[in-house]
This record gives C-alpha cells, structure tokens and sequence, in this order.
C-alpha cells in the first residue's frame, strides 16, 4: 500500500473520529457550558490522558514500534510474534499495579495537577471521584496502543485510526442519556461522563481483537514467574526498555508543560480549563488528520527504511510529508488567526456556552493557532528520529523547549491570561520543529529535493490570499448575532469553507502547483 492511501485512509478515519469528538465537545459545551465542574471533569479526564501519553502512545509507542519492525525485517514473522508475547505480559502486570496505585492515589494527583481547583471544594472532590474512576483508562487504552502499533507495523492502518471513534460516541451517549439520567436521580450529572470515558475504552479494546486475530497476532499473556523472568531478559524487550527511559523523558517534557499549564489555568478565573481544552478540540482536527496521520504511517516505513539501510527512501519519505505539511498546514494556521471567532461562535455558541465563552476560547485558539504548522510538523519530525531509534535527541530539545515554554508563560499570562498559556505552547512547537528540522539536516539524514523555494512563494502567496478571504467573512457577518439562526450560520459556514478550499487550490494551480503533482510525489 502507497504512502499516500496509507495517510489518506488514515486522515479520514481520524477526520471521522475528530467529527465525533467536537460532536462530543458540543454536548459537553451545551450540556454544561464552562465551569467549575466542567473544570474539574476535564481535569480529571487530563490524568488518565496524561499517563496514556506517557505509557501508551508516547514512550511505549515510540520504542515497540521500531524495535519490532526491526525484529520483522531482520529475524522473521515467527520471532516477532515471541516478542509481542513478552511485551504484552510485561506491559500489562505494569498496567495492572499502575491503575491500583492511581486509584489510590487520585486526591494527591488531582492536587498536583490542578490544585486551584481547591477554591471551589465540591470542584475538587468531583475532580477526584471522576479520577477513581476513570483511571482503568489508562490501562486499556495502553493496550489499545501495543495492538495498534502491532497492525500499523503490519500496515493495517484502519482499524487504529478507527477506534476513537467508539470513544467519542460513548461519551456523546453519556452526555445525551447518562447526564439527564442522573440530573433525574439528584446525581451530579457531569459524573455521566466519566463513565462514559470507561466505556469507550473497553470498546476500543474489543475491537481491535478481531483484527488481531485475523493475522493470527494476538499476544499470548503469560504470568508465569518464570515466563515474566524470561521475557525481561529478553534482548528485544530489554531494547524497548531501554529505547522507552529517554522517550519516557521525552514525552514527560510535553506532560510536563501540560501539567504546569493546568495548573496555573486552575488559577486563573474559572473555566480557563475547559476554555483551553474546547480550543485545543479544535486545534486537533488539522494536528490530528495532516501530523498523527503522516506520523502513524511513517514510523514503520521509516524504520523500515533505516533497518535496510536505505538512506535515500527514508529522506524522499520526509521530503514529501514535509511538503504535505506546509501545503496543508499553512492555511490551516491562517484560518485559525484571522477567522477563529466565526469557527468558535458555530460550533460551540449554543445552550450554556455564552458569548463570553466564545470569546475566552477565540483567544486560546488563536495562541494555539500561531504554533500550529509547528505542532504539525513534529509529527513528522520527531518519529524520524525515533525510527532511527535515536529518542535522545528529541527529548534534549524537548527539555530546551520546556525551560523556554515556562519563561514565555511567565511573560505572557500577566498579560493574556489563559490565552498566553496557549501562545506560549504555540511558540515551543514552533521552535521544537526549527530545531529538529535542523538536527536532520545537520546530520545529513534529510536532504531535500529541488524545488522547495518555489514551492514555499507558491503555498505562501495562496495562504495570504486565503487570509484575505477568510478576514473579510470574518468582518462581514455577525457570527454572534446568528445564535438565533443556527441553520443559516453553519450554511454560511459551510459555503465559506467550500469557497475557502476553491481559492486556496485554484491559486495553487494558477501558480504552477498542481496538487494532484504533490500528492503523486
């Protein structure tokens, strides 16, 4: 299967399953609005979050995925599958010790994440109940990620890319039947969504089963004292270990500048928390369908690459991913700096989010905005080096980034409250992208192919022109006003998206840029 249908299949479930998460996001918004339980929901949803990244689609995806399609291309199908027996039983007795430890453990970490959460004490206590329970999360979602990174290595991309899905759609059921359920009993309805958050986990656990089964895959869990012995003393499973402590660091920069970005929210007034988290709704439809699709693909095709030592794919691979991202996530940016009260205002201006909400998350969303073709290309760039099983790197710019992140905020939030935070990450992605572009080139593991700076005049001119447009929509209509007519507003939104898509890419071709040419790269 081509790069492209691999991304392009990949992108469109992970289109779908950002539909269904801002349809989530919505219920949430007209549900609840943006409060201090609200608050205390999304704090709690960010602890089990927190650690999936960190355990599950972070530093564990980072160092299975390469390591096994080594084992693949050098030692063969039935090594491979010895090896993701020992995986699956070691990673999962951790799972199981993690979850009893943080169920346990909820109060201190809700403090540590969110202790301004403290000014309302009904918001905390919620934060830790909803933590209790949704901490199993973790665990199953960790093993949503060893079978994924099994059939993305085996180039079944559909079914990871798919499995979201069920999340969304059990937390949207948990919004429209669970909350007034609850509300009817005298139950805090917001618990509804924590239960909403489990079940969706143990979904999409069951379905990636099947797909496991059909290429005879399914990892065969053994607790045996012995066979847990062997396996840690397994050269394959030691790699990952030992791959997994530099990408854990890694990954915790990043958990790190969350947790410390939620926890000066939880200061400010209240609702900056789910301010920030419906803005960053947003911000992960063009991260998620261009960077996670791009990035899911080209781990193993680029650890591929690297294990055959074939320098010259594995540098064509990031020529064209890169260029996809600046094609593709230039306007993307545009539109979230000079068009995002209109998007905001028809997604979210409904039930019990105000038009002070709208505002408060326009603001997020811009300073989100600004770092986005970073955010975008870090996807890109950091599993390059990951395929290269080189995690160190990244996680010593992460570091730098981090320190500099936290001095921005100390700047920025004086002045922009909940909205500097957001600037501050936009700038970090920005420079963590510069920075490790640099380090590829330096290093000589990307060279890029003639044409780039035609190609940026040509994505560039089109993108100001897009700017123009969309500024004028902008300015043009009432966005606010249209509450009263919510139709009218998303076929006014809809039209101004399809006429967006027409300018930008009619530009392009006028400008000598053929998409259809990009695409074929």
């Amino acid at each position: 299967m081509s790069l492209l249908k691999s991304a392009s299949i990949v992108s469109l479930l992970t289109l779908a399953s950002r539909v269904t998460g801002l349809a989530r996001e919505l219920f949430m918004a007209a549900m609840f609005g943006a409060s201090a339980m609200t608050d205390a929901f999304n704090v709690a949803f960010r602890i089990p979050n927190l650690l999936r990244r960190l355990f599950a689609e972070g530093a564990f995806s980072q160092a299975f995925v390469p390591v096994l399609a080594a084992t693949r291309a050098q030692e063969g199908e039935e090594a491979t599958r010895l090896l993701i027996d020992k995986v699956a039983a070691l990673l999962s007795l951790a799972l199981l010790l993690t979850c009893v430890i943080g169920v346990a453990a909820a109060p201190v970490l809700v403090w540590l994440m969110a202790s301004g959460l403290q000014q309302s004490p009904r918001g905390f206590e919620a934060a830790v109940f909803m933590t209790r329970w949704m901490f199993p999360y973790i665990g199953l979602m960790s093993l949503v990620a060893l079978s994924a990174g099994i059939l993305n290595t085996w180039r079944r991309f559909a079914v990871p890319a798919a499995t979201p899905v069920l999340l969304n759609l059990a937390m949207i059921a948990a919004a429209w039947w669970g909350a007034p359920a609850l509300q009817a009993l005298g139950i805090e309805p917001i618990y509804a969504m924590a239960g909403g958050v489990v079940v969706g986990g143990v979904l999409q656990l069951a379905v990636q089963i099947p797909a496991l089964l059909r290429l005879n895959l399914l990892p065969r869990i053994d607790w045996r004292w012995q066979a847990l012995v062997q396996a840690w003393r397994d050269s394959g499973t030691r790699r990952i270990a030992g791959l997994m402590l530099p990408a854990l660091l890694g990954v915790s920069v990043a958990q790190i500048s969350l947790l410390i970005n939620t926890q000066i929210a939880s200061h400010l007034q209240s609702g900056s928390v789910s301010w920030l988290s419906y803005a960053d709704r947003l911000m992960e439809f063009p991260t998620a369908m261009l960077g996670v699709a791009l990035g899911v693909v080209l781990m193993p095709q680029l650890a591929a690459a690297r294990a055959a030592d074939d320098s010259a794919r594995y540098s064509a691979m990031l020529d064209w991913s890169l260029r996809l991202v600046l094609a593709l996530g230039l306007p993307c940016a545009v539109a979230l700096l000079v068009f995002p009260l209109p998007l905001v205002a028809t997604l979210y201006h409904y039930g019990a989010f105000g038009e002070r909400d709208v505002f408060m998350t326009t603001y997020a969303l811009m300073g989100y905005g600004f770092g986005l073709l970073g955010l975008v290309a870090i996807k890109v760039l950091a599993p390059a080096f990951y395929a290269s099983q080189d995690i160190r790197t990244p996680v010593k710019i992460a570091v730098a980034v981090l320190i500099i992140t936290q001095l921005l905020n100390v700047m920025l939030v004086p002045w922009f409250a909940h909205a500097g935070l957001a600037l501050a990450i936009g700038i970090g992605a920005m420079l963590n992208a510069l920075w490790l572009l640099l380090g590829l080139l330096r290093r000589g593991s990307f060279k890029p192919l003639p044409g780039w700076g035609r190609f940026a005049i040509q994505v560039l001119l089109a993108s100001t022109a897009l700017g123009l447009y969309l500024y004028a929509c902008a300015t043009g209509w009432d966005w606010l006003a249209l509450r009263s007519q919510p139709v009218w507003r998303i076929a006014l939104m809809a039209a101004v998206i399809a006429g967006s898509a027409l300018i930008y890419l009619g530009l392009l071709r006028i400008l000598g840029l053929r998409p259809q040419t990009l695409l074929g790269r």
